[in-house]
């Protein structure tokens, strides 16, 4: 701790858009190390619940310089996408730290200093690939109220039925999550499923018309639903702050395995029942909050965050910290930054940006030195 070791580019974060940073990195011949806080590459995955595909096929999954492997029209499943990530990095032998959590980064007029508990580092950049929609998990402060005969679990602690007692299920949250959550849940328990309504795609996820626009819809996720178009400044805030729109389990689904669809909020308790905004008072045996996470960076010690705790950036650059980036986030730059196979497109600006930096920084370097050569 008293002598921290020098790294170039500090990665925080060993999902997706980490390894992807490290990847462009190499590439580039720029030294870097990934802090993962995770036993092993892909364990954020492995923790998902049970029956988690993705929802885009595995042709559109693959990170830069590696195809996911298996049949390209195949919905891979949460652990192959662990193992996947675990692949890769393997091969291409990305230097990652397991099982180091990092507790602040602070700045020390050269750069960063990254303290990793009995591992501290000085970086010269520092890129903050922790989460998609953050790290806290969310839910309603008026939970606490609820009788404590209510088992609670958060969307993130659901692993399968097993874990749901006996009796009526509420599902708090209807993006996509809360729509699968509750779609399994119906098939042994009465469902209840609250939330405002965040869309549909237009075609069922696995059918053969699906496959026909797919080309189409990744199109629009990575060209067009984009900061620099309206309509992508338009649904970067609802995305952030609502969820997207029902994929594989859509509204009809619902409705044919008798989930019970409500559309009013989940607003209160009364005689330690969830209680909704009507007055309507739910029995249920349990509540699963898909609420989703709210972002998390107080660690950052750094004013680099606006008021929502979302960071101040610019294509994951962050004008007021030089050196300091962010990769991976909802809506970084497009719709398909939050997806597996749309992380490389975000980390590859990075890492050009850092590139390009340090070769600034040498020409500069060079420059302030010929005087003092040319008077010798």
């Amino acid at each position: 701790m008293d002598n921290p070791q020098h790294i170039e580019t500090i990665v925080v974060g060993g999902g997706q858009a980490g390894l992807c940073v490290g990847y462009h990195l190499a590439r580039l011949g720029r030294p870097f190390v990934i802090l993962d806080e995770q036993r092993r590459t892909g364990d954020n995955w492995r923790r998902h619940w049970d029956s988690l595909r993705l929802y885009t096929p595995a042709r559109y999954d693959g990170l830069p310089g590696m195809p996911f492997p298996g049949p390209r029209s195949a919905f891979p499943t949460k652990d192959q996408v662990a193992d996947y990530l675990e692949a890769y990095a393997a091969r291409f032998d990305l230097p990652i730290r397991h099982g180091v959590k990092v507790r602040e980064v602070t700045a020390n007029g050269r750069g960063y200093v990254v303290d990793g508990g009995d591992q501290r580092f000085e970086a010269d950049n520092v890129v903050v690939a922790t989460g998609t929609f953050g790290t806290r998990r969310y839910v309603p402060p008026f939970a606490a109220e609820l009788d404590p005969s209510i088992d609670q679990l958060h969307s993130s602690e659901y692993h399968r039925l097993s874990q749901l007692q006996p009796g009526a299920v509420l599902v708090v949250g209807a993006s996509h999550s809360g729509a699968d959550i509750a779609f399994e849940a119906a098939r042994e328990h009465h469902t209840v499923l609250c939330g405002r309504p965040t869309g549909q795609i237009p075609v069922p996820l696995e059918s053969r018309r699906a496959r026909a626009v797919f080309p189409v819809l990744w199109f629009l996720a990575r060209h067009v639903f984009m900061l620099r178009t309206p309509i992508g400044r338009k649904m970067r805030p609802e995305i952030r702050t609502h969820g997207g729109p029902l994929l594989r389990i859509q509204a009809s689904d619902l409705a044919a395995v008798g989930v019970e669809r409500v559309t009013e909020r989940v607003g209160g308790v009364r005689d330690g029942r969830p209680m909704l905004d009507g007055g309507r008072v739910l029995d249920v045996a349990t509540v699963v909050w898909c609420t989703g996470f709210r972002q998390d960076l107080s660690w950052i010690r750094l004013p680099v965050l606006d008021d929502d705790g979302w960071p101040i950036e610019q294509r994951g650059v962050v004008p007021s910290a030089p050196g300091l980036y962010f990769t991976g986030l909802a809506f970084q730059r497009s719709f398909s930054s939050m997806l597996v196979g749309g992380a490389g497109t975000d980390a590859k600006h990075i890492a050009s940006h850092i590139a390009d930096h340090r070769a600034a920084d040498g020409v500069t370097a060079a420059r302030a030195r010929r005087p003092s050569e040319q008077a010798r």
